[in-house]
């Protein structure tokens, strides 16, 4: 089957802005953006195939119907394993975190959330929540959040472009304003808030907090800088591919291009591209389309591979 993009859906939330609508290209009616998801089988967001024979039908109907072109990594599953999403925090998002497969399954009946992030852009200064600074003890937690001074006790990292962060589940985190990012994560929008910094939403109350799960997930240590795997994948005087991070949910890749780049398939797993910056002419199966900023294609099992030529840099995830 033939290459595809997707459509995809589109988050409102209050900490968003307008990045991804002037700098993504993002067209939607919504005023602020918070969250792109562009690769979703998940049900509180479903991308939709478009420009195809397919065009119109949902992701998660797709792997239904067509769980070969997931490929051989996804054999005895059902649920789509990764969702893929740009965020744009205008605003600090909550301090947060996400359970485990098995937390996860026994109260939510759902995925738990190991996570990873790309920054694509940020303000001067910006920064982000990361772990604890030290071990800490449940009550301590609990006091800060109580308080409010739980920001106090977490590991700040500033960020630059470029930066990736690997957050499995159970990482007290929060992303701060002024970032621009990707996130592949595992396909679940399971999140427990700890802290939203005093907020109010859109009816005037504040958001709910889930503190007691959140303390039963929660690390509460130092996380570690190092994305599992991570490393140079080759590089030459037309690209430069670099894994970001493997883990048993997500294969992600960054590939920096400046000529042609000629990609093999094994029918393993599906290849989804990201476009994040520039532009390039893709072609698979003596067919030819063009890639820019803010655009995907999904690239199923069944195909030999692929080219991209160009300038820009991509952002790839697989099985």
């Amino acid at each position: 089957m033939l290459p595809f993009q997707l459509t995809p859906v589109y988050k409102d939330y209050l900490w968003g802005g307008t990045k991804l609508k002037t700098q993504f290209h993002k067209q939607t009616d919504l005023q602020c953006v918070a969250e792109s998801w562009e690769l979703s089988a998940h049900h509180d967001g479903d991308s939709v195939i478009a420009g195809s024979e397919l065009a119109g039908m949902t992701l998660s109907e797709f792997v239904k119907r067509f769980p070969q072109l997931v490929g051989t990594r996804f054999y005895g599953h059902t649920e789509f394993p990764v969702l893929v999403k740009l965020i744009d925090a205008n605003k600090n998002l909550s301090v947060q975190v996400h359970p485990d497969d098995v937390f996860a399954q026994k109260e939510e009946n759902a995925q738990g959330k190991t996570e990873m992030w790309v920054i694509l852009d940020c303000e001067p200064g910006a920064f982000l929540y990361f772990g604890f600074e030290h071990p800490v003890s449940e009550e301590e937690v609990r006091r800060r959040i109580s308080d409010g001074t739980i920001t106090e006790i977490l590991q700040k990292v500033p960020v630059e472009k470029g930066d990736v962060y690997f957050i499995p589940a159970g990482t007290v985190h929060a992303i701060g304003a002024g970032i621009l990012l990707a996130e592949i994560q595992q396909n679940s929008n399971t999140t427990y808030r700890v802290y939203d910094f005093g907020r109010l939403d859109q009816d005037g109350r504040p958001r709910a907090l889930h503190v007691e799960k959140a303390l039963e997930v929660a690390k509460r240590e130092p996380a570690s800088l190092d994305a599992p795997n991570a490393g140079d994948l080759g590089m030459n005087a037309e690209y430069r591919i670099r894994r970001l991070a493997k883990c048993g949910y997500f294969n992600s890749e960054m590939l920096e291009l400046s000529g042609r780049y000629i990609r093999e398939m094994d029918h393993s797993t599906f290849v989804f591209l990201l476009c994040t910056d520039g532009s390039a002419k893709f072609c698979c199966n003596e067919n030819e389309w063009e890639l820019s900023k803010g655009e995907n294609f999904f690239i199923p099992s069944d195909q030999t591979g692929f080219t991209l030529s160009g300038d820009g840099t991509f952002l790839i995830t697989t099985l």
